[in-house]
């Protein structure tokens, strides 16, 4: 939403606000107070848990030089601005010797910070988004699902083809018809208006503080089942924000273990709970009334079969449920192979669009459809992919615990009623922020560690 001409303004103050932050942790009384702390190591939890994260946010901060630090916050802001453009005319060669040394530059970070955390530099950068997230649990988790969604897509698509489409109702659909529908939604889910805002923008987020928090999605007048899904999905990371310890407000163990984690709470509330009958049934007749509809095709079956479709697409972040982890693991694929060295960059559209016909079975056209859509490599975000396929596998097994612990949340969802869902949530998963690491936490809240087996049946069951 910002204006272009203000790019290199903006780029200044990050570059000073970035190189000041990392001026104060490398302070060398930082150093001192850290170890001194060390020493007595605190008896109460929350403040052990806390020393343990501000030594990990110090290591990470010690473990490039300034000049480095001052390098890749110019580069990165200059290629996002660059990859704008590229992505509009989908011409990747014109932003390559900008996201070249982007790249370069994040090997050199990734390479520093292996050094002290004695790890690959790829999982060094990956840690900083995952902490503690090793590559052979990652390699393990994709392996079984590659092993198993190519066999359930067929069989999902050979269904599909047999059944009634759905079939979208007649639009247009006014944006401002569709914000407060998606306004209206949020209230029921649980947001709180009073701390928080629902705006537009090139791409859906969630941002902000735990406080005043700041959520995002795009509309077209075209269809309102994406970007309603959005606001959804990313109202999900809302709740999860404003249900962190108040006590530990702007401490490193107030805020998320990981982003594995943080994922799994939005594609919870979007993908279990938001895209089930239960929900669609309350919903319908709000989306019906919100756009003045009338006919079959705003029936719940009809809407299920919409928002449950599967379809090979381009576009990572309109893929559904069954199709969405290939395109990470051609991501995470892919960036490994960048930082490694054994991809070179001038070759990525051509891996990329190797990769989506092996996994999919199908090629991109053009740039903008393949490796220019996303904004994390090129704005510096190299590891970050892995957690949305770890945040998918924790939705599905926290919510299928949850159901477990209280088998009336499903009905209450269909009643427009979330307290059931949310208040276990925020018992079971918010209230701890980063006392535990994330495998730890999955472990505490569910009984057993972080693995593919209830994300599979979720999709079997709602799929198969």
């Amino acid at each position: 939403m910002m204006p272009a001409g203000g790019a290199a303004a903006r780029t200044e103050q990050l570059t000073v606000l970035k190189i000041s932050i990392h001026e104060m942790l490398n302070d060398p009384k930082v150093d001192d107070l850290l170890s001194e702390a060390g020493e007595t190591q605190p008896d109460e939890p929350w403040k052990a848990a806390n020393l343990r994260e501000m030594r990990r946010v110090w290591i990470h901060a010690n473990a490039v030089e300034r000049e480095l630090v001052e390098a890749l916050s110019r580069a990165c802001s200059v290629c996002e601005l660059q990859w704008r453009d590229a992505r509009l005319n989908s011409n990747f060669k014109s932003v390559l010797p900008y996201l070249s040394e982007v790249l370069n530059l994040t090997r050199q970070s990734g390479v520093s910070k292996a050094e002290v955390l004695g790890c690959s530099p790829y999982e060094a950068l990956l840690d900083e988004y995952e902490p503690g997230a090793k590559t052979d649990l990652l390699d393990s988790y994709f392996a079984d699902l590659s092993s198993f969604l190519p066999s359930l897509l067929q069989t999902v698509l050979e269904k599909q083809a047999k059944q009634k489409p759905g079939v979208l109702p007649a639009g247009p659909f006014p944006v401002e018809e569709q914000r407060a529908l998606g306004a209206e939604l949020m209230q029921v889910l649980g947001f709180n208006f009073d701390h928080g805002r629902l705006d537009s923008s090139l791409h859906p987020f969630c941002g902000g503080v735990p406080d005043d928090i700041r959520v995002t999605t795009r509309y077209t007048d075209k269809d309102f089942t994406q970007s309603l899904m959005g606001v959804l999905h990313e109202t999900g990371h809302a709740l999860y924000e404003s249900g962190l310890p108040r006590d530990w407000r702007y401490q490193p163990v107030g805020a998320a273990p990981g982003m594995a984690l943080h994922e799994s709470q939005s594609l919870l509330i979007e993908m279990q709970a938001c895209r089930s009958r239960e929900f669609l049934s309350f919903a319908a007749p709000l989306m019906r009334e919100a756009f003045s509809g009338s006919g079959p095709t705003w029936d719940v079956e009809n809407l299920y079969r919409l928002y449950t479709k599967v379809e090979p697409g381009f576009i990572r972040v309109d893929a559904d449920e069954v199709t969405y982890p290939a395109h990470v693991i051609l991501r995470y694929g892919l960036e490994r192979g960048l930082i490694n060295g054994d991809i070179s960059l001038v070759d990525l559209p051509t891996a990329w669009n190797e990769g989506m016909t092996e996994l999919l079975g199908i090629c991109p056209p053009n740039d903008s459809l393949g490796c220019l859509q996303d904004i994390h490599w090129y704005d510096g975000a190299w590891g970050y992919f892995p957690t949305y396929t770890m945040g998918a596998l924790a939705a599905a097994q926290l919510f299928a615990s949850a159901i477990k612990d209280l088998p009336n949340i499903s009905e209450a969802i269909s009643e427009g009623n979330f307290s059931p869902l949310v208040d276990w949530m925020r018992r079971n998963v918010h209230s701890y922020a980063s006392l535990f690491g994330t495998e730890e936490l999955i472990e505490v809240a569910t009984g057993r560690p972080l693995d593919t087996a209830d994300f599979k049946e979720h999709l079997l069951v709602r799929y198969g």
